[in-house]
This record gives C-alpha cells, structure tokens and sequence, in this order.
C-alpha cells in the first residue's frame, strides 16, 4: 500500500503543477486581450492580418497598422525591434503613454 500511496501523491503534484501553469498561462493572455490592458502600442508601417504572436515573453496583437502588447521584462526598446523584426517597421511607439523618441524609433527599426 505505501507504494501506491507514493504514486497518488506524485500523480496529484504533477496535476497541480500542471493546472496552476495552465491557470497562469491563461490569466496572462487573458489580460492581454483585456481592452486597455495593454502595456505597448505600437503602429506598424504595413497593415498585417488579425494576428496574435508571443514575442520573447510579450503577447503582442496586431490588427490592420495597430498591435497591442502585453507587459513583460523587456526593455521598449527591446520589445519594438523584436516588434519589427516579425511585423514590419514600425511608425510609432508607446509604453503605457509615453512615445518613444524617434532617435529610438529609427533604432528599433534599423535593428529590425
């Protein structure tokens, strides 16, 4: 019995692991797809097709010339070029309200 007991136990552990990264995985795509959640905005150059994409931790989605991104531990330097590298040159770009300088803007797309 004690055998058995040990293997509940480690199947009930990998469950709740499990569940709690689903859980957390959800939450933090739900808060991105949240209206005014956004922590990045950004206006690309092109407009792209209705799209959702996990850049390097940020949920980024994109619509016509606007994507809207997630909050993460990137840099908005860091999050713009990866930005541009997958969705075009981008125009415009803001973390919560403030636009970055377009000294930064012109490096976010020459990296990109």
């Amino acid at each position: 019995m004690p055998r058995f007991s040990k293997t509940l136990t480690q199947i009930a552990f990998v469950a709740a692991a499990s569940l709690s990264s689903m859980v957390m995985m959800q939450a933090s795509t739900a808060s991105a797809q949240t209206p005014g959640s956004s922590y990045f905005m950004a206006e690309l150059a092109a407009p792209v097709e209705k799209t959702t994409k996990i850049i390097q931790g940020v949920v980024w989605q994109c619509e016509g010339t606007v994507c809207t991104g997630s909050k993460a531990t990137s840099r908005p330097i860091n999050a713009c070029t990866r930005l541009a590298r997958k969705m075009g040159d981008v125009t415009a770009f803001t973390t919560r309200s403030e636009a970055m300088a377009s000294d930064e803007l012109a490096t976010c797309n020459a990296k990109g």
